[in-house]
Parts: structure tokens; sequence; C-alpha cells
């Protein structure tokens, strides 16, 4: 069976499933058919407007355009996640750019010099950006719920804390268990996923593979290396995100500060 394209009338005609959510909600009175019209106006116009500038991308094959493109998926990653932990602490959009930076980096230089051992990968967009886009987005919400989760326990429990700092503990002491229960909130949504992956959904990348025709196993063996990589770079992004917004907590003084 060939490949099935995808014109401007399916594309219109796939509109009807929007029609019919938003039918679903003005019956239910459930009030949600503006954001759901906003919506899907947005996931249009970004995804054509995407789609046109990678295919430019795709087919320029320029390692300096590529690189541009990553640094705006990182940038825009950050302060997404940023957003998500609060505009009250200062400066974590640096520590929060630097932390997915350098955990996606690792993970992706790891999968390209050990497991696809194709130094071209680098410089062909047809892998790279979509592998970067994949292991971006995923720390983007390691990095949120982890970040979110620490300071918002940090705001709450200020006696707790200090109580153990007038005990003798250090900061590091005295928060080792919000943090822990942070970065473990950071990779339920990973870990979620990769107990029902292949049961329950099927994720994008192995979907992807087998409508364009390729064979089932060599699709989840590359479905199986993206939940391996998702599980490294998550958990290296909300340690990383965790530390740094545990250190702006404490003043020079090891004194607790509040936001």
């Amino acid at each position: 069976m060939e490949r099935i394209e995808l014109d401007l009338l399916d594309l219109g005609l796939s509109v009807g499933l929007i029609a019919v959510a938003i039918a679903l909600s003005i019956w239910q009175q459930l009030g949600l058919q503006g954001q759901l019209a906003l919506a899907a106006a947005r996931t249009v116009v970004q995804l054509l407007v995407v789609g046109t500038f990678l295919e430019a991308v795709f087919e320029w094959k320029n390692p300096w355009a590529i690189l541009a493109v990553l640094a705006v998926m990182l940038t825009i990653a950050s302060i997404v996640a940023k957003n998500r932990i609060g505009n009250k602490l200062p400066n974590v959009l640096p520590m929060v750019w630097g932390s997915i930076c350098f955990s996606s980096a690792l993970t992706m230089t790891y999968v390209n010099l050990v497991v696809l051992r194709e130094p071209q990968v680098w410089s062909d967009p047809h892998y790279i950006i979509p592998l970067t886009g994949i292991v971006l987005g995923n720390a983007t919400n390691a990095a949120a719920i982890a970040g979110e989760r620490l300071a918002t326990t940090l705001n709450n429990t200020q006696i707790e804390i200090e109580t153990h700092l007038s005990l003798g503990a250090t900061p590091q002491q005295a928060i080792a268990s919000y943090r822990r229960e942070a970065i473990r909130a950071g990779l339920i949504p990973t870990l979620n996923a990769m107990m029902v992956v292949g049961i329950v959904t099927l994720p994008g990348i192995i979907t992807g593979q087998l409508l364009s025709g390729v064979k089932p196993l060599n699709a989840a063996a590359y479905q199986i290396l993206i939940m391996f990589m998702l599980a490294c770079v998550n958990l290296l992004t909300a340690l990383l995100v965790t530390r740094g917004i545990a250190g702006k907590f404490f003043n020079a003084e090891a004194q607790l500060q509040q936001f």
C-alpha cells in the first residue's frame, strides 16, 4: 500500500472532528467551544508555518540553520518551563535554559555517538530536529513539573525547613525529602508512558513510522530508543532544575528566603 498524502481538502474535512467536539461542548454546556476553536486555529496556523519553514530547512541542510532552529526550540521550551515554575524566583530562565540544554545535549550526544554511530546525523535535519524536538518537549515538562512542585513546597513548609536548619542541618539536608518528591513528580508522566507503551498507546514516533511504511519491528526499536532517551533526559533535567531552584531559596548565610 502506498503512503497516503493529505491535501488541503483532507485537512478541511478533518475540521469536522473539531466541529463535533465544539457541538458536544455546546450540548453539555461545558463552555469550552471558544477554547476549542482558538486551540484548533492556533494548531493549524502554527503547524503549517512550522511545516513550511522546516521544509525549507530540510532542503537547505545548512548546519547554521539547523543550529538556529534548535536554539529557538530550546529557548521557547525554557520560557514555557520558567512560566510554569513561576515569575517570583530571580534568574530562573537562564538556569532552566542551561539545565535543559545540558541534559538534552548530553542525551543526543550519547545517542549519536554510541547508539546510531552516524556522524552525518548531526547535519541531517531529518534526524536531528525531530529527535531533539521530542527530547526538548519532554525535558520541558519534567523541568516545569519538578520545578513548580519544589518551589511551591518550599514556600509552604517554611517552619519545617527552619526547624531543620536550627537543629544543624545544611540547606540541602533540610530540603532533601522535598527535592526527591519533586524529582519523582517530574518523572511520573515518563514512567506512566513507559509502563503502557505498546499495550495501551502507540506513541507518535512508532505511529508515524508505521504510516510511512517502516517495518513494525524497526519502528518498535526506534520507539524503545526514544523512551530510554526520555527517561534519561527527564531525570537529568529534573535533577538540575531542582538543584538550581533549591539554591535560590537560601542566601549566602544559609537562611531560607520566601518568594
